[in-house]
C-alpha cells in the first residue's frame, strides 16, 4: 500500500438545517432542573474560568431508567476526540462478535516437493492490528513443519482486504510521523504488545564517547525506513535532547540532536509509510532466520484463486482486544474494526462502509444519527461531532447488550495505577470516591477534551455522564475529574453535594502532555 492521499470529504449524517446555538461568553446554569445540591454542585465546576468563551456540552443520567439528573447544552455539536471510540468498539461487538479473530494467512498455488514450492508465496492479511514480529516467525515455523525449505517464485503480500486509502479524512497531515496516526493496512506489524500497529521502535543509546554517533536499533528489524543518524554524544549529565522523527511523505527517519554519554536509552515509536511493505519484510526475514530460501522479490499482489493456505495465525478474540483497544485509547485499532466492520458487510474494506455499520448500530440503540457526524473509527477526525445526549443515550442503551459486562470491563477504570486497568485514567482522580469506581473514556486533542462512561455514587446508584468541551485555551481536564468526583461524592440523603476543587485535583494530578492523550505520549 503506497502512502497517498485521502480525500478530505466528510462521511456520516449531519441535520442540514441546524444552526449552532449562540455561544456566550460564560457557562450558563443547567436548562433543565434536577437534584439541587447536584445541579449546584456541577454549577460551580463550570463555573471555572478556562470555560469563558469555549463551549461545553454536560450530561448526566441514571443508568437504569435514563432519566435527566443534569443538563448543560446537551444538544451542542462538539468535536469528541477520543470519545468516538465508544461507538466504535460497541460496534465491532456487535457487527463481529466478541469472539471474532483476524487471521494472517500463508498460502500457496500447491504443496512443496522435495521441500521446494513452485509457486509464489502468499502472504494475505485481514487487518490483524495485533500482528508481532514473533507471530510472523511462527509463520515461518509452520511453513517450515509443512516440509518447505525454498520457495521458487515471489514472496507476494496481499493487502487487498481493506482498500487503499491510508488516512482518515480530515486527519492532520503533521501528525503523520507520529504513531497514533499510523497508516491503516489489512497487513501490519505491532512493534509491542501496546499493538501500535504501522509502528517501528527507534531505540537511540549514547556511544561509546563523547563526540560520537550515538547507537540506533530497531524494534522489529526493518528495511522499510531509512536511518539518517546526524545526532552526537553528549558530556555526562547533558540529559537527552534528542529528536527521532520521520519526515513527511517519506520512509526517511531523521535523528538529531544529542544524548548524554550517560543517558538511558532513549525510545521514540515512529510511523512507516508502507505497513503492507513492513509486515513483507518482517516476514522475509522470519523466512530467512529458518532456513527458508525466496528465489524471487517481495512484492505487493493478489493471492491467485488456486492458492491454499499452508500457515495460519489467528489473533486474540475481540473481547480481549478490547483492552489494549480502550485502556490505551489505540486509534489504529479502531480504523482496523471500522474497515474490517466494512469487509464483513459488504465486501469493501473501506471508512465509508464500516462507518455506516457504526451509524446503524448506534441508530439502533436509539441514538438520534440525523444530528451527528462520524468521520472515522478512532475521532482522529477533526470533523467528528457528537453532544453528551449523543453519548448518554448511548451509553444508557448499551448496558442491555449481552456483551457489555466485557466492553464495560475494558473501559479505563479511574485511579487504578495498573496501566492495563486504570488505562488513560490510572493517574486520575486518585484517593477519590471516583478511584476504582468510575469506569470512562476520555478523550483529547488540542482544544479539545472529554470523558463519559460510568460512575456510582454515594447512595450505591448508578449513573451515566458525558463531558465534551471545545474551544478553550488552558485544558479543563481538572474539571472532568471534578465532575466525576462529584458524582462518586453525591447522595441524595445530603442536602447539599460535596464540593470538589477542580484546582486541587489538578494540583495533584500529572495530566501528560497537553492537547494529547497521555497514552499517545506514552505518558500513561
Amino acid at each position: 500500500m503506497g502512502l497517498t492521499s485521502a480525500a478530505l470529504t466528510a462521511t456520516g449524517a449531519f441535520a442540514a438545517t441546524s444552526t449552532a446555538p449562540t455561544q456566550t461568553s460564560q457557562v450558563v446554569a443547567a436548562e433543565a432542573p434536577g437534584d439541587p445540591a447536584l445541579t449546584s454542585a456541577i454549577d460551580a465546576i463550570l463555573a471555572d474560568p478556562r470555560f469563558k468563551g469555549s463551549m461545553v456540552s454536560v450530561a448526566v443520567r441514571d443508568a437504569d431508567t435514563g432519566e435527566s439528573l443534569y443538563e448543560h447544552e446537551v444538544d451542542q455539536r462538539l468535536n469528541p476526540a477520543s470519545n468516538m471510540k465508544l461507538f466504535t468498539s460497541a460496534a465491532a461487538m456487535d457487527a463481529l462478535g466478541p469472539d471474532y479473530r483476524f487471521t494472517t494467512d500463508l498460502l500457496a498455488d500447491e504443496g512443496p516437493r522435495g521441500g521446494k514450492l513452485r509457486s509464489d508465496l502468499y502472504l494475505r492479511g485481514s487487518g490483524d492490528p495485533t500482528m508481532l514480529a514473533d507471530d510472523y516467525r511462527d509463520l515461518a515455523k509452520q511453513l517450515k513443519a509443512a516440509g518447505v525449505t525454498r520457495v521458487d517464485g515471489d514472496l507476494v503480500a496481499d493487502d487487498s482486504y481493506f482498500d487503499d486509502v491510508p488516512l482518515g479524512t480530515a486527519w492532520s497531515w503533521d501528525d503523520e510521523p507520529y504513531y497514533y496516526s499510523a497508516v491503516t493496512s489489512a497487513l501490519t506489524v505491532a512493534p509491542d504488545t501496546d499493538y501500535d500497529s504501522g509502528n517501528v521502535i527507534v531505540r537511540t543509546s549514547p556511544g561509546a564517547t563523547v563526540g560520537s554517533r550515538p547507537v540506533v536499533a530497531l524494534q522489529p528489524q526493518t528495511g522499510v525506513v531509512d536511518i539518517v543518524n546526524q545526532a552526537t554524544t553528549g558530556a555526562a549529565g547533558s540529559g537527552n535532547r534528542l529528536s527521532v522523527e520521520r519526515q513527511h511523505a517519506s520512509d526517511r527517519v531523521l535523528i538529531t540532536g544529542t544524548i548524554g554519554v550517560d543517558a538511558s536509552t532513549n525510545e521514540e515509536w515512529v510511523t512507516v509509510p508502507d505497513p503492507t511493505a513492513y509486515a513483507a519484510d518482517v516476514l522475509a526475514r522470519a523466512l530467512a532466520a529458518e532456513g527458508i530460501r525466496v528465489d524471487g522479490t517481495v512484492r505487493e499482489g493478489a493471492v491467485s484463486e488456486s492458492a491454499r493456505v499452508l500457515a495460519r495465525h489467528d489473533s486474540m478474540t475481540l473481547e480481549q482486544l478490547l483492552t489494549p483497544f480502550l485502556k490505551l485509547s489505540n486509534n489504529m485499532h479502531a480504523e482496523a474494526l471500522v474497515k474490517t466492520m466494512g469487509a464483513e458487510a459488504t465486501g469493501t474494506g473501506s471508512w465509508g462502509a464500516g462507518l455506516a455499520v457504526v451509524r446503524d448500530y448506534v441508530k439502533r440503540l436509539g441514538v438520534d444519527t440525523s444530528t451527528l457526524r462520524i468521520s472515522d473509527g478512532s475521532g482522529l477526525s477533526r470533523f467528528d461531532l457528537l453532544s453528551a445526549d449523543h453519548v448518554a443515550d448511548f451509553l444508557v442503551a448499551v448496558r442491555a447488550e449481552p456483551w457489555y459486562d466485557a466492553w464495560y470491563a475494558a473501559l479505563p477504570i479511574a485511579g487504578n495505577p495498573d496501566r492495563f486497568t486504570g488505562g488513560t485514567l490510572r493517574n486520575r482522580m486518585r484517593n477519590t470516591a471516583a478511584a476504582n469506581n468510575l469506569h470512562g473514556k476520555t478523550g483529547s486533542m488540542t482544544s479539545v477534551t472529554a470523558l463519559s462512561g460510568y460512575v456510582t455514587n454515594a447512595d450505591g446508584r448508578e449513573l451515566v455522564f458525558s463531558m465534551i468541551s471545545n474551544n478553550y485555551l488552558l485544558s479543563p481536564r481538572s474539571a472532568e475529574d471534578a465532575l466525576g468526583v462529584t458524582l462518586a461524592s453525591w447522595s441524595e440523603e445530603q442536602e447539599e453535594a460535596p464540593t470538589v476543587s477542580s484546582r486541587s485535583l489538578r494540583r495533584s494530578t500529572d495530566y501528560g502532555p497537553a492537547g494529547i492523550e497521555c497514552s499517545w505520549a506514552k505518558a500513561c
